[in-house]
């Protein structure tokens, strides 16, 4: 049954069926540009599916074609440039939004999938690459896109990035800001899957809700230590695997799963 979700502005748009809350950039005219309206609701739509033991996956795409340009350059070139907030103010309140959006993303304990349509651009693209999966339609792109307004970066996209690509990519995707094809993105792994743009939305459904439907428990602890080994020393890596490796061996869904291959059935999970 689907369950729409009151986000408090058109820009974002919400709702949760089958297990999967679906959240929708909804700023077509500006493809999807960031407003301070759209993070704002997202960073309070992520907390709260975070919270709800009815969300299973968090599927993150936009509205119109596009995923998201990024910042709205326009809506920057028409401000004076008098400042709002004295200098400290400002940077504090990036990293509040920085933090309960992208971080959130990546370390919730539940999966994250970023659906491309279309262009992922800026901290549209740190999005998308904060979440744990990536599909997209066959004509989507990417670019940094950054150098090109004058910025160096934000919403972590240079953490997401080095980690994916390395380095060396990292750098020359910063410095160059030059469009990526789907075809070089999914051969540098920045996205799992290129489909077809019309069946886009119906595959990363499928993806969302067989992981919905998986132990819940488990994938909450393979996604930290995924996320503690990209940054982690070994050793801890190994303890902190063993300490979650033993506590779901003592969960429902093992114990479901394991006579579910005895009985050569498939498990029927129920996260706990």
């Amino acid at each position: 049954m689907r369950r729409d979700l009151d986000t408090g502005t058109n820009d974002l748009l919400a709702h949760v069926e089958d297990g999967v809350a679906i959240l929708t950039m909804n700023r077509p005219e500006r493809r999807n540009a960031l407003s301070g309206e759209m993070l704002e609701a997202l960073a309070r739509m992520l907390a709260h599916c975070e919270a709800d033991s009815a969300v299973a996956v968090v599927l993150l795409t936009g509205a119109g074609g596009a995923f998201c340009a990024g910042g709205d350059v326009k809506g920057m070139a028409a401000r004076d440039d008098t400042p709002v907030d004295d200098l400290d103010t400002g940077i504090h309140r990036q990293r509040i939004s920085q933090r309960a959006t992208a971080g959130r993303l990546y370390q919730m304990p539940k999966p994250t999938i970023a659906a491309l349509p279309g262009a992922a651009a800026g901290a549209g693209l740190s999005l998308a690459l904060a979440c744990d999966l990536r599909i997209a339609a066959d004509n989507a792109v990417m670019t940094t896109a950054f150098a090109k307004v004058g910025f160096s970066g934000d919403y972590g996209g240079t953490f997401f990035l080095t980690r994916l690509v390395g380095s060396a990519k990292a750098r020359e995707l910063y410095y160059l800001s030059d469009r990526v094809t789907m075809q070089e993105a999914e051969r540098l792994g920045l996205v799992n899957w290129v489909v077809p743009a019309d069946q886009l939305m119906q595959r990363a459904l499928e993806i969302a809700r067989r992981l919905a439907e998986g132990p819940r428990v488990a994938y909450r602890y393979m996604k930290e230590n995924l996320n503690r080994a990209v940054a982690g020393e070994f050793g801890d890596c190994l303890d902190l695997e063993a300490t979650h490796h033993i506590h779901t061996g003592l969960t429902e869904d093992h114990r479901e799963a394991a006579r579910a291959f005895v009985e050569k059935r498939t498990p029927r999970f129920k996260g706990r």
